[in-house]
């Protein structure tokens, strides 16, 4: 388990680009051509995990917990599952919010400005790696209503993958209120589903 020791304006956070960089340089605990871990060290935040692979779906969850390469917890072990299923021959799991907490009651009560910008930079990288029409599967569930700031934070991100020309999917039943389905208890083998972007945000508030 991952419980914040501060908020994040309190840590000294790498900007992406420089994340980067240091993430794809070889690693002495998993091989980098596996897996792209970004930054490349157990922190307070983490932009992006995943493996690597020709056709990727970039799986996007609300805010990371404890996974890291070669140690995937069982939200992204089902993530992958799904996405092998899916025809993916990799998976990116991104987050809406950057910072470490695995009860999302831990995550902090205001937006760290900087550090959303900076995963902001990580979201259009992967979508600039994912081919011609990223694959973008929402994923977050209803968890996105613990902070106020998560919904401001998806509505860019549909902006972002409206420019790179992104489809959004979904997996398994929406919720009543329209969230798309969080991916720890879904079968392996659940399909994925074209996401209505525009009519969900006319549903956040």
């Amino acid at each position: 388990m991952h419980i914040p020791t501060s908020p994040t304006t309190y840590i000294d956070v790498l900007p992406f680009e420089d994340a980067l960089t240091e993430a794809l340089k070889p690693h002495p605990d998993y091989e980098v051509n596996d897996w792209l871990y970004v930054p490349n060290r157990y922190d307070e935040y983490r932009y992006i995990l995943g493996t690597r692979g020709k056709r990727p779906v970039i799986c996007v969850g609300i805010n990371p917990s404890t996974a890291a390469p070669n140690n995937l917890d069982p939200t992204l072990k089902s993530a992958q599952r799904i996405a092998a299923a899916n025809g993916y021959d990799s998976f990116l799991m991104f987050n809406v919010y950057a910072q470490r907490a695995t009860r999302p009651d831990d995550m902090e009560r205001e937006r760290n400005e900087w550090l959303h910008a900076e995963n902001m930079k990580a979201f259009a990288y992967l979508l600039s790696i994912a081919g011609e029409k990223p694959a973008v599967w929402a994923a977050w569930g209803a968890i996105i209503e613990k902070r106020p700031y998560l919904a401001d934070c998806v509505r860019e991100m549909v902006e972002l993958g409206e420019r790179a020309g992104a489809v959004w999917y979904h997996a398994g039943p929406i919720s009543v209120k329209g969230h798309p389905h969080h991916p720890l208890y879904l079968k392996s083998n659940t399909r994925l589903e074209l996401f209505d972007t525009p009519a969900y945000l006319k549903c956040l508030t």
